[in-house]
């Protein structure tokens, strides 16, 4: 089971940057679209019990389609735009837009050193072979807030990092990602009670890579967390919620799912064989339970609605309803390229390599370099999480997406929705 989900967690997580791949849209009935004949399609077939999909376009329409329920049981609430649904790493690009805030305040500088927030990362030290053992080099450059924003400052992560430095990530609880309880029971006592021990203990661990050099998937925006409370004057959770949900009007995004909310709350799954079992039922949930600290990478748990939101703020230019978050060159600046220049790309790349698109990185997400015939437009932003989410904005089309199941691993979903989307809106 434990080996299932770390394996799921790190393969969702890397794929997500191939928003549209070759598979190709599902048949659609004349008068059913192609995100409805998906979505009954992947309930129909036992993938999962629930599915909600939305899509924006430019002119105002917003198309909501949502199928099943939000567990396995008859007596489940139906899932709908308002279920809840672990979103994982599609936190990182809300983290990524907090940052951002502060960039644009001034307080942050994108090439600004961490250490200037986090001292302990002040003299940091590269393994001179990670496959070998932990010998290391003093570093040649300070880890950055944009390095930290683009997977590229050199850190690991528990679900792709091997050899010993994963070995000294266990071991000082480096796992800033809740699973189900019984993996928190192993896993909690090792952690850091605080998101400022835990970047102190990071930061006592060599880098993976000089700072800049390779794009290599992180704990960043977790460490992220800890710059913006430090920038930001107040615990990181805080300032997400004062300022991007409540001037959002996103009510349904939490770190710790209310207890009056759990009717609502997808469970989660994993398939073991041919059996699809619960891997986080709702009402046992371990988002039931307050984490150590807000996990910046992995740690949200949203509905399609406020997901949704945050998508259309960014494709408005940083303002919704009357709130404006960012200013729209801020807006475009984190849905640009950020990656240092020389940095090596090739494990992003892998990821994309059947769409024929490059890939660059953003504020917390991936970025196309140039267009992809038929789906999203050179500049489309996005990123997945490990149980099967989705979501991106496509400012060349004007274009927003998301889909929620809550499923560990693989699926075709997240290339099958962009087909989908797309396909509708050509027709």
């Amino acid at each position: 089971m434990r080996g299932l989900i770390g394996f799921g967690f790190g393969l969702a997580a890397l794929a997500s940057p191939a928003l549209a791949q070759t598979a190709p849209p599902p048949p659609a009935t004349p008068n059913v679209s192609a995100e409805t004949a998906l979505a009954k399609r992947y309930v129909a077939e036992g993938k999962v019990p629930g599915i909600v999909i939305v899509s924006g376009r430019g002119d105002g329409t917003v198309t909501v389609v949502s199928e099943g329920r939000v567990s396995e049981e008859a007596s489940a609430h139906k899932a709908d735009i308002d279920s809840l649904w672990r979103v994982y790493s599609m936190t990182k690009p809300i983290t990524g837009i907090a940052a951002m805030i502060l960039v644009e305040e001034g307080k942050l500088k994108l090439d600004q050193p961490i250490s200037d927030f986090i001292p302990a990362f002040k003299d940091m030290k590269v393994l001179v072979d990670p496959a070998k053992d932990l010998t290391t080099r003093p570093a040649t450059r300070p880890i950055t807030v944009r390095n930290l924003l683009t997977h590229t400052a050199g850190l690991g992560y528990n679900i792709i990092t091997k050899g010993p430095l994963l070995d000294e990530y266990n071991r000082l609880g480096i796992n800033p990602a809740q699973v189900n309880v019984q993996l928190e029971a192993q896993m909690a006592p090792l952690r850091p009670d605080s998101l400022e021990e835990f970047a102190n203990r990071t930061a006592s661990l060599p880098l993976i890579a000089e700072p800049g050099a390779k794009w290599s998937y992180s704990i960043g925006l977790d460490i992220l967390g800890r710059v913006i409370e430090v920038a930001g004057g107040m615990p990181f959770d805080q300032f997400v919620n004062t300022r991007i949900f409540k001037p959002l009007g996103m009510d349904q995004s939490y770190w710790t799912v209310p207890a009056d909310k759990v009717g609502n709350f997808a469970s989660n799954y994993v398939f073991m064989g041919a059996a699809r079992v619960p891997a986080d039922p709702a009402a046992g949930s371990i988002y039931l339970k307050k984490p150590e600290f807000p996990y910046g990478g992995a740690g949200l748990v949203m509905s399609a609605r406020d997901y949704d939101r945050f998508l259309h703020m960014l494709l408005n230019g940083g303002e919704l309803d009357g709130a404006r978050i960012l200013k729209p060159e801020t807006v475009a600046l984190a849905m640009s390229n950020l990656l240092p220049a020389g940095t090596d790309t090739s494990l992003l790349n892998e990821t994309a390599r059947d769409t024929g698109v490059q890939m660059g990185f953003g504020a917390g997400g991936s970025v196309y370099l140039n267009d992809m015939p038929g789906g999203p437009g050179k500049g489309t932003f996005g990123w997945g999480g490990a149980a099967g989410t989705i979501a991106w904005v496509d400012p060349v089309h004007k274009v927003r997406g998301v889909a929620m199941i809550n499923l560990f691993g693989d699926t075709p979903l997240k290339r099958e929705v962009s087909k989908a989307i797309y396909a509708d809106i050509s027709k």
